[in-house]
This record gives structure tokens, sequence and C-alpha cells, in this order.
């Protein structure tokens, strides 16, 4: 990698081109452009994502500002903000989508025997949603309710890496648990998801993929106990039990066996109950596993506060899901560039430092060594404990 060219240059030479311009090519990405290929749009977005842009305007103008370097970094056109409207509007979204997928397939390889709170060696995906309030009158098409409209990020998290799996992004009228419908489900692995996602006709689906699932039982579930196994209540592990579905209707979608465990949280000194289908982990194995669920929370909020996906640069389906499918790319390639680098520094301050010297003509390698590592972030950690041992739904 040439280390005299300026730092967004060399950010955007860890990107894997040659799978962007198949995705390009998948979906006709660049038929009939005059100006701005679809790797200058994406380059466009992630400098938007990177230094917190507010607008159109605003990347034009601080694009502008930096003509003279960006010949190096990929730009062949003339930053015009009228020319990124029409391309986010018109170009496929599918074609960032699947670039992040491939993103997201080579985080994943890097940081798969990352430990995440629980001792398995099976993959563990979180499974959950977070709502993004818009605009009814900019926003039809994400109608809510008569006054409101709202758009839903469906997410499936990696534990291990925190790094998002897949993404559907839906308006928020679509209940959550329609997105099971949706999933492929990888055998062996084990899916954590709250009661939102509670329906054993479709949770019977992810038991045929020979694949684990761990949620939360509601008050009304009815249920005949089969046998319980000793447990150790010292643990806090109040029942390990098995079994079926007494309910007409729910047990004809789930025939099979379910084990209920139940936890009581000494702090809060609340009691938590759990089913999943996986009869072999330890009782108190299952339930630091629900607890992990907590991680994607916190990777809702991080992506809320640090990306730009609250407020968008256009108004139609095909413009917003563009804009959010670059963010999670530059998320994923933040993790990308930890790793490779063995750069100490958390995402965030990854983050805040390339956002300062992106036009800087610095040794990407020497970037972060130059910046002393700061402070453990308790703040991130407290989320952890400031909620309880298990504070999901």
């Amino acid at each position: 990698m040439r280390e005299d060219r300026i730092v967004f240059a060399q950010l955007m030479a860890f990107l894997p081109r040659y799978e962007f311009e198949k995705c390009v090519a998948r979906y006709h990405g660049n038929r009939h452009v005059r100006s701005l290929s679809c790797y200058e749009q994406f380059l466009m977005m992630a400098f938007a994502q990177m230094t917190f842009r507010e607008s159109l305007r605003d990347i034009e103008t601080c694009l502008r500002s930096f003509q003279a370097s960006l010949y190096r970094s990929g730009f062949r056109s003339r930053c015009a903000r009228s020319t990124l409207a029409d391309a986010n509007e018109k170009r496929d979204w599918r074609i960032f989508a699947d670039f992040a997928q491939a993103l997201i397939a080579e985080a994943g390889r890097l940081y798969a025997g990352e430990e995440f709170g629980a001792q398995l060696d099976q993959m563990a995906f979180a499974l959950d949603s977070t709502t993004i309030d818009v605009c009814l009158a900019l926003f039809p098409w994400a109608r809510l309710r008569h006054q409101q409209a709202a758009l839903k990020l469906h997410t499936l998290l990696a534990l291990q890496g925190n790094i998002p799996a897949v993404i559907i992004i839906t308006p928020a009228r679509l209940h959550d648990v329609n997105i099971l419908d949706e999933l492929f489900f990888v055998a062996g692995a084990f899916y954590i998801m709250d009661r939102a996602y509670l329906d054993f006709g479709r949770l019977r689906r992810l038991h045929e993929s020979k694949a684990w699932f761990v949620t939360r039982a509601r008050k009304n579930f009815c249920f005949r106990r089969r046998y319980s196994r000793p447990v150790d209540k010292t643990t806090g592990v109040r029942f390990d039990q098995t079994v079926v579905l007494d309910e007409f209707r729910t047990k004809k979608r789930y025939v099979e066996l379910l084990r209920r465990i139940g936890y009581r949280d000494v702090e809060s000194g609340k009691t938590f109950v759990f089913l999943t289908n996986n009869f072999s982990e330890e009782a108190l194995t299952i339930c630091r596993l629900y607890h992990s669920r907590w991680q994607i929370e916190l990777f809702f909020k991080w992506i809320k506060q640090h990306l730009r996906i609250k407020a968008f640069y256009g108004t139609s389906a095909n413009a917003v899901k563009t804009q959010v499918w670059v963010a999670i790319s530059v998320y994923v390639l933040v993790a990308i560039i930890k790793k490779r680098l063995h750069v100490p520094h958390s995402l965030y301050t990854i983050l805040q430092i390339l956002s300062l010297t992106l036009f800087e003509k610095t040794p990407i390698s020497q970037v972060f060594s130059q910046h002393p590592l700061p402070p453990e972030n308790l703040d991130t950690q407290n989320q952890l404990y400031l909620q309880g041992f298990l504070t999901g739904q």
C-alpha cells in the first residue's frame, strides 16, 4: 500500500474492489452513467459517514475544498450534490447491500475466535430490531399510523465481534416475528431473541434446521412438565425442566420437547424464565447466552450515535436503503481495519480519529499510534451492569 497518499485513499484500499465491481455488474449499476460511477457514489457516501456530514450540500462543499487530493482516492468526477442525489434515488440499493455482505463475510472470518461472555464453540447470533422515526410527509411509504412514519432495522448480530450478519430494512408497521421467515438458519448456531419472536410455528422451522434458539417465556405460557434436572441454586438457577406445550393450537405447531430454565437475579430480585431447544449446554450457560443479547442493544445505540442513519440525504426507499447499507459498510470496514492493523482503540475512537485525519498524508499505520490510548470506555461497560445481570425482554 502506498503511504504517500492521503489517509482516505489508504483506507479505501482495504476495500475489496473486485467484489464491489461484481456487485455493480450484477445490477447493471454503471449502465448509461456519464459521471459519478457507483464506486465514486460509495466513496462520497462513505466520506459523509466518516465525517458526520449533515446534508448533500455539506458533502459537496467539503469534498470540493479538498479537490486536489481526491483523484488518488478514486474520484474521477466533479462532486455535485444533484448528481449524488440522483444516484441515490435511481441506482439499485442492492449493490451496496451485497457489497456490505462481502465485507461482513470478511469481518466474520477475522472475528471468528472472539469471546463474547459465554464459553461456546458454536456461532451465536442476537436477533432484534430498532426503530427510526421519520417525517410522514417526506416518507409516505414508511407510514406507521395515521400521523406517524418510521423505519425498522431488523438485525441479526454475530456476537463474536459484534458484526451484523443480516440487516433487513422495512416500514415499522411490520411485526418483528415476520423476519424469521426471511432468515436462513445455520445448523449448530445459537439464535438469541426476546419474546417478540416467540412464535412456535416459526421456531419449529428453526429447530428443523438443527439450530438452537434461546428466548424468554411469556407469563401465560401453557406447558406440561415431563421432568426436572437438579440445579445448583447458588448460581442463581432456580429450575431446569423438560416440558411440552399444552395449549391446543401451539402444541400442533411445535411438537418437540422444550427446555424451561428459571434464573433469579440476586441484585434486582427478578426471576427470568427462558425457553430453548438445546439440552446439552449447562443451564447457567443458557442464562449467560441470553445476557449476551444486550450486545445488540449496544450496537443499535452505537450506530445511531456515530453513523448517519437517523437523518437521510434522500426520501425514497432506495435512497434510504443505500445510505443505511453504506453506513453498515463503514462500520464493518472500521472493524476490519482494527483487526488487520491490530489497533487497540475502540471502534468509536478509530472513527473519531479518522474523521479528523482523512486528508492528511500520514501512513495509516501511524495515524493511530500517534494518538494515545484513552482510558477504558467505562460508559459502555456500565450499560451492561446497570441493567442488571439479565435485563432483556
